[in-house]
């Protein structure tokens, strides 16, 4: 289901009314038995404001180009905690799943580190075992996230089959050298700089909590 653009009137209002008021003028002169001077510089006058108007609808159209739109993720919703895990890293994951949920575009979280899932939560997909593909495998090696910005462009898609199937947009953001976070979001083009800064903001967060770990695995 997409969700039509809020500002598609606004973009095409300077043209309608342009196109609007030419087309009156053209009638009234049409319809006008004898031109007298002072009704001619009126025509001219309202022909350039309806140009200038009908030029504003067409650069509107340009400049302003239309937002992504957003779809219903083919999925249902879900909160999946790995039950080993310390007390302690249950509350941190749930913690910064939920700010990435309420704070960003963000629709699902996956949570990979050590070889195993720690959290799924939001709208997941039909597949609940990670097995990272060319993509997650060249961020755990490089250290540096990848953003997909319309997920459905890359054939490197199909590795990401723990995401709902139509997944418009991934973030994946290193966890360390062990670990990454899957963020996928409804609407392609969708995370900003800011968004992109806050994602690995808290994925160094959970880096720091989880490396702590190392004496006392986290599988229990």
């Amino acid at each position: 289901m997409t969700k039509s653009d809020p500002n598609r009137i606004l973009r095409l209002l300077p043209f309608a009314v342009g196109g609007l008021g030419g087309t009156l003028l053209m009638i009234n002169r049409l319809l006008t038995p004898s031109l007298t001077t002072s009704q001619a510089r009126s025509d001219a006058v309202g022909v350039i404001i309806s140009a200038v108007l009908i030029l504003t609808g067409l650069l509107w159209q340009r400049v302003q180009p239309r937002s992504p739109e957003a779809v219903e993720l083919i999925g249902e919703q879900s909160f999946e905690l790995a039950p080993h895990l310390p007390e302690s890293i249950q509350t941190e994951l749930a913690w910064a799943s939920h700010i990435l949920l309420t704070n960003t575009v963000t629709k699902s979280v996956v949570i990979w580190y050590r070889d195993q899932v720690l959290l799924r939560r939001g709208v997941l997909g039909p597949t609940s075992t990670v097995k990272p593909g060319a993509i997650v495998e060249r961020v755990l090696n490089t250290g540096k996230a990848v953003y997909l910005v319309a997920l459905k462009l890359y054939p490197g898609r199909v590795e990401f089959n723990y995401l709902p199937e139509n997944t418009q947009g991934v973030i994946c953001q290193p966890i360390g050298q062990e670990g990454v976070l899957i963020l996928g979001a409804n609407v392609p083009r969708s995370y900003t700089n800011q968004d992109e800064a806050w994602v690995s903001a808290i994925a160094d967060k959970l880096d720091n909590t989880l490396s702590q770990q190392e004496s006392t695995p986290i599988s229990g």
